[in-house]
């Protein structure tokens, strides 16, 4: 695996390989009306053509500009129309700041479609889905996957086994995923079967708003469901480590819980790992691709990333890693297309120089030549061994 960036020395990404296009015309012969077997360029065949074609040519110029002339003014009034709706979002989103939540968590999308959350073992073997009461109103959908060394006896077991296996002394993972979809999503299913299969407990779970979970998705919302389920897993796990693992706007929430832990209860989270992870949410909207075509719009910053801030959007991973005591990974693709990657390389720039123990905190770039992009470490074949390095440096 070409892995770049491992700890407090840096990366070098990998150089994209040159690519050749090549560019072919397909030129077919005419046949004219009387001249069958002739080429098109023969003397018979022009003069037929000019004979033909000469008295008609006026009627048809005529009836093609008459055929643009109708359809211009329904170009005009269409183009018209997307440039006033591109010139209303903005100054539709400062007035009205919670349109800002739908499109910062797309949680209406509640892809894959047609799976039935409450049978995991669809998709996944030796997992048990549960839901946990955070809040009043407010119910999560969990899926606990055990570590696979445990498969088979996992079968035909009910939830209270799931529950009592969390004291095996085998680390545990709650994976927080990333914003649009539910715990279903392909990637996020091969993320919870890699670290299953090398001697993980995973507790995937769907944020309020999402999936099968009911409530309202809101940065603080998101904070009180992980704590809960946070306190849940500890007070049945015993002795055994307990990591947060964020991909994407997860990862935004896993440094807002590991910090809350913290400071609220002077409580380390055993270990926190990123997967293509921002320094914040502002800078996070500044780079998606959607918002690039608002970037010369006057008044970008005060219409948009400014009114982030006014929906209580934050997630300030770059303030949160400068007070937490957690050990760190971070993992991204250099062909990030979402978030890109020099966002993930700063996170970890803040996070050691805050560090007193440099060791506590580390980078892995993935050049993109691997084609990896935003969602698809998980199926890097060399993942396993990164996460189970980075857990020896922690004992």
């Amino acid at each position: 695996m070409h892995i770049v960036g491992r700890g407090a020395g840096g990366s070098q990404g990998a150089g994209k390989e040159d690519r050749q296009h090549q560019e072919s015309r397909l030129d077919q012969p005419t046949r004219s009306k009387d001249g069958a077997g002739k080429p098109t360029g023969s003397p018979g065949d022009h003069k037929t053509r000019n004979r033909q074609a000469g008295p008609t040519m006026p009627g048809a110029n005529l009836l093609d500009n008459r055929g643009w002339s109708a359809w211009l003014p329904c170009l005009k009034t269409a183009l018209l129309h997307l440039f006033v709706i591109y010139a209303s979002v903005p100054f539709l989103i400062r007035l009205f700041p919670m349109l800002l939540t739908k499109f910062v968590f797309l949680n209406m999308f509640k892809i894959p479609f047609f799976v039935d959350l409450s049978r995991p073992e669809l998709l996944l073997n030796h997992t048990v889905n549960f839901y946990l009461t955070t809040e009043p109103e407010v119910t999560i959908g969990v899926w606990h996957s055990v570590p696979a060394s445990r498969g088979v006896e996992a079968q035909g077991k009910d939830h209270s086994w799931y529950e009592e296996a969390l004291g095996d002394d085998n680390p545990v993972i709650l994976y927080l995923h990333g914003n649009g979809g539910t715990r279903a999503a392909d990637h996020r299913v091969n993320l919870i079967k890699v670290m299953s299969a090398i001697g993980f407990h995973v507790l995937s779970l769907d944020y309020r708003g999402y999936g099968d979970s009911s409530g309202f998705p809101s940065e603080g919302g998101f904070t009180t469901d992980i704590l809960y389920l946070y306190d849940w897993v500890k007070a049945r796990s015993g002795k055994s480590r307990v990591f947060l693992w964020g991909h994407s706007l997860g990862t935004g929430i896993a440094t807002n819980v590991a910090r809350k832990l913290l400071e609220d209860r002077g409580t380390q989270v055993d270990g926190v790992i990123l997967e293509s992870p921002y320094t914040n949410i502002r800078d996070a909207a500044a780079n998606i691709p959607v918002t690039k075509i608002y970037h010369k719009f006057p008044g970008f910053d005060y219409l948009i990333l400014d009114t982030l801030a006014l929906a209580d959007l934050f997630f300030q991973s770059d303030e949160n890693v400068k007070v937490l005591t957690s050990p760190i990974l971070i993992l991204h693709a250099e062909d990030d297309p979402i978030i890109p990657s020099h966002l993930g390389r700063k996170l970890f720039e803040i996070a050691i120089s805050a560090y007193q123990d440099k060791n506590k905190v580390r980078f892995v770039a993935f050049p993109d030549k691997l084609g990896l992009a935003h969602d698809y470490i998980s199926f890097h074949p060399d993942l396993p061994t990164v996460v189970k390095d980075f857990l020896k440096n922690i004992t």
